[in-house]
């Protein structure tokens, strides 16, 4: 697929596939970009875009899909390691656990430019694989002049195609519960070929914009984000409405972070802004909610991100109530 961006105003492209995408009302103007064609929506348990339960401890699972409905498990992981990374500079980066105070959110934190430069998008899984791997090499440079100046760490994640039995996080989600999620005690994203292309075929908008999501929790995880939200949880199944309020700021938080890297990005190598554009669109193609917010706020969570440029602007820990319902 041509994913380079056109002279504006860019013509329509006729969709390829028999299905297409139903108007986007939530879609902002910055947002247009030539239509992709998507898969068709799937029924789904629960909620929508991510899912993520933080069971009370420091490292979690975080079952997760974009955009789709999903509703995922976390599980402990036990005898994982601290998250610890050495800079060179004597000093030891060590995650933090707080929420709103958290030096991630300080200010003039942001991902850095880098030049995503991804191989075709294909079906074949060693295809998705390499996709994926560029992606969070992409993903990772951009995202580690934000951790180095909070002086937290940069540990790498790995990204796995199939689905294992059991990780660090325990037993694994079933296809109903998630489309990819993140294992914080393994550091790896786990995006099974099946399941990413029966919810996105080849929408490259759809796989970035997953793969930014999810990445978006290892960058929670390394900052002590997530262990500071593990703490608040009140209910041994994350289901309590003080829990689900938690997991939404955990969830808008990770889109958020998704478009800091898509406006970072934007424009170089693979990744133009058209391309981009409809990437952090894709976030406000999800339903409603109680553990992921509207969809109103699932975009525009996403939009504070690529409009703000900043870690800050992804505070969803002091935002009201009401911007994260």
């Amino acid at each position: 697929m041509n994913d380079a961006e056109p002279p504006w105003p860019a013509p329509a492209r006729p969709p390829e596939p028999a299905w297409a995408p139903e108007p986007n009302p939530w879609a902002p103007s910055w947002a247009a970009a030539p239509p992709v064609p998507i898969a068709p929506p799937r029924s789904r348990f629960w909620g929508a875009v991510t899912g993520v339960l933080i069971v009370v401890v420091s490292i979690s699972l975080i079952a997760a899909t974009i955009p789709r409905r999903v509703d995922g498990r976390a599980f402990a992981a036990e005898g994982a390691d601290t998250g610890r990374a050495y800079d060179g500079t004597g000093k030891t980066p060590k995650a933090v656990p707080e929420l709103a105070r958290n030096p991630l959110l300080g200010e003039g934190i942001s991902p850095g430019p880098a030049t995503c430069n991804l191989p075709d998008l294909g079906r074949a899984a060693e295809q998705l694989k390499a996709y994926y791997g560029a992606l969070v090499a992409c993903l990772e440079q951009s995202w580690r002049p934000a951790l180095e100046k909070a002086n937290e760490p940069t540990l790498a994640v790995t990204v796995s195609v199939t689905l294992p039995e059991h990780s660090s996080c325990g037993a694994a989600p079933t296809e109903n519960e998630a489309v990819a999620y993140y294992c914080g005690g393994d550091k790896t994203i786990y995006a099974p070929t099946d399941w990413m292309l029966t919810d996105a075929g080849l929408n490259k908008a759809r796989h970035i914009a997953t793969l930014a999501h999810e990445y978006g929790h290892h960058v929670q995880r390394e900052s002590g984000i997530l262990s500071a939200a593990a703490d608040k949880m009140t209910s041994p199944n994350e289901d309590s409405a003080a829990d689900k309020e938690v997991v939404r700021r955990i969830e808008l938080q990770a889109n958020c972070f998704g478009a800091l890297f898509l406006t970072a990005v934007a424009g170089s190598g693979s990744i133009t802004r058209s391309l981009a554009n409809a990437a952090v669109a894709d976030y406000g193609r999800a339903n409603d909610s109680d553990t992921h917010g509207s969809r109103e706020h699932q975009l525009s969570w996403a939009k504070a991100g690529y409009e703000g440029k900043a870690t800050k602007a992804c505070d969803t820990w002091s935002a009201p109530v009401a911007e994260v319902s």
